[in-house]
């Protein structure tokens, strides 16, 4: 038996004036709460009971023990009742990383209004466009969009967002529309990524997959700089709707390609494998896909299928 397991049998013990008794509460045998008592008088060198035929007392000694074992005992009930707290209450610090383009978009509105349900929670928000591992930087919840690669991590699915081919009415009438993918080595493509190779696209033909080289007049790690680029007449750009859904709806950007669509990519939540999950990771990645299960930036078909 441990020293807190020996503490819980003496104050039974002197609580109720009897082995038996204390053996019964704590559904143990008799001989099992004398041997733990015998342990402690050992290890303490002290008497700490006065043991008749009729009842057991508390010495001087451990009454004074016992009194320690009380509030000593109380404050790990307590310390085990506030961190079972944690995880029934959205308490402390949720740390959340984003990237840049979304996070500024969406999800500082959707905090906002998350914190309000939750007074007691502070919230963390990083945004970056490079690749965050949450366990080497302890972050609680990760928003990545695109596909997910093998990890440790947990993904939860949140949404999901279509990827178009768009640019300015502007760049069309100067430099006319693509008819075919294989058109787009001939224009001006504005890239999310680097051009140390020949860049490709992956777009859809006839539901089939198919890639196509382009010619990357610009290449950025972040897709508002592409958008704004776009918007402006620089070139044709390949960004989510949720970046684009305004510009479209307003006629400043405009879907090429349309017969030709990239794939649909998906947004996920990623947290670290833990069996108990803190209530502030839980209910904020619940909110999330109550939040944007319905994407918002998917306000009108004809402004996704507008050409």
């Amino acid at each position: 038996m441990d020293k807190l397991d020996a503490m819980n049998v003496l104050v039974k013990v002197v609580a109720s004036g009897s082995f038996s008794e204390a053996a019964r509460r704590l559904g143990v045998t008799r001989s099992a709460i004398s041997k733990a008592i015998t342990q402690l008088e050992q290890e303490l060198g002290a008497r700490l009971l006065d043991r008749t035929t009729r009842r057991v007392a508390p010495t001087e000694a451990g009454l004074a023990y016992y009194e320690r074992c009380l509030a000593i005992l109380a404050q790990i009930s307590e310390t085990e009742a506030q961190i079972s707290r944690l995880h029934d209450e959205p308490k402390g610090v949720l740390k959340v990383n984003a990237p840049m383009s979304f996070g500024t978009l969406y999800l500082g509105r959707a905090i906002a209004d998350f914190m309000e349900r939750h007074g007691d929670l502070k919230v963390e928000l990083t945004l970056t466009d490079r690749m965050v591992d949450p366990l080497e930087e302890g972050v609680d919840v990760t928003v990545r969009i695109g596909a997910m690669v093998d990890s440790s991590l947990i993904a939860r699915r949140i949404s999901s967002a279509r990827v178009v081919l768009v640019a300015s009415p502007d760049y069309i009438a100067q430099h006319g529309e693509p008819k075919t993918p294989q058109d787009l080595i001939s224009h001006r493509c504005l890239h999310y990524g680097h051009s140390t190779t020949v860049p490709r696209w992956s777009l859809t033909e006839d539901g089939q997959p198919i890639t196509v080289p382009i010619a990357a007049c610009l290449s950025s790690n972040n897709g508002d700089t592409l958008r704004d680029a776009a918007v402006k007449g620089i070139g044709i750009a390949r960004l989510p709707s949720f970046l684009v859904s305004g510009d479209l709806d307003e006629g400043r950007l405009v879907i090429v390609l349309a017969d030709y669509p990239p794939q649909d990519i998906t947004i996920h939540a990623l947290y670290a494998p833990n069996r108990f999950l803190a209530a502030k990771t839980r209910l904020f990645i619940d909110f999330l896909v109550e939040r944007f299960g319905t994407p918002a930036w998917e306000k009108t078909a004809a402004a996704v299928e507008r050409v």
